[in-house]
């Protein structure tokens, strides 16, 4: 996978397909319970399957802590590793060595899901909440950086699950990752610490 992979992707799969003409449209899961469950997903590991703008397909597992750290580790023979810790996204691959591209959390779409508590009831946050071919969508923003990009959440029902996320960047390029089931899992600071994964990769 290329650097800067992790928030680029084919335009093609900007969005799942609307609800098909003729179907009765379902209401969309609300806002609350959607904000709800984000706040719940503490301490979680899923499985995740990235597609990159190649059509290719790269695989691995997803750790959130919240509030503030994520980390994918890409399964091989992929060697990136995607930080997130410190207010700081870092992305590791073969050719960064100890010095991984940084750039500020507050400037990706993902500092909406990892703040210290979710609220998409914000209405200058969400753009867009509708049902969408079977599952409800919602497309969320900082408001008051819009030009930081977008990301579009699609959340399956009954129960409410986080099923994958769709990051448009800055430069409108897309990233698409498909999410297993999340499980709680006791995970140490040490897993988001970008500071000291610089230190273990320079010794």
């Amino acid at each position: 996978m290329k650097r800067r992979q992790f928030l680029s992707a084919s335009a093609a799969l900007a969005a799942a397909p609307l609800a098909t003409a003729g179907r009765a449209m379902a209401a969309p899961v609300q806002i609350g319970a959607l904000s709800s469950y984000l706040n719940s997903l503490q301490s979680v590991q899923c499985r995740f399957v990235q597609v990159n703008p190649d059509g290719s397909q790269d695989r691995g597992t997803l750790s959130i802590k919240r509030p503030g750290r994520a980390r994918f580790d890409y399964d091989k023979p992929n060697e990136t590793l995607v930080m997130v810790g410190g207010g700081q996204v870092a992305i590791f691959d073969k050719y960064s060595g100890a010095q991984p591209d940084e750039y500020p959390l507050k400037r990706t779409p993902l500092n909406l899901i990892l703040g210290q508590s979710v609220n998409l009831a914000n209405a200058r946050m969400v753009v867009d909440h509708r049902e969408s071919a079977d599952r409800t969508l919602v497309v969320a923003q900082d408001p008051d950086h819009p030009e930081y990009g977008q990301i579009g959440l699609y959340f399956e029902e009954s129960p409410v699950r986080l099923a994958e996320w769709i990051i448009t960047n800055e430069a409108g390029e897309r990233t698409r990752v498909v999410l297993g089931a999340f499980s709680e899992r006791q995970l140490g600071s040490s897993l988001f610490n970008v500071a000291g994964e610089k230190m273990r990769r320079a010794r």
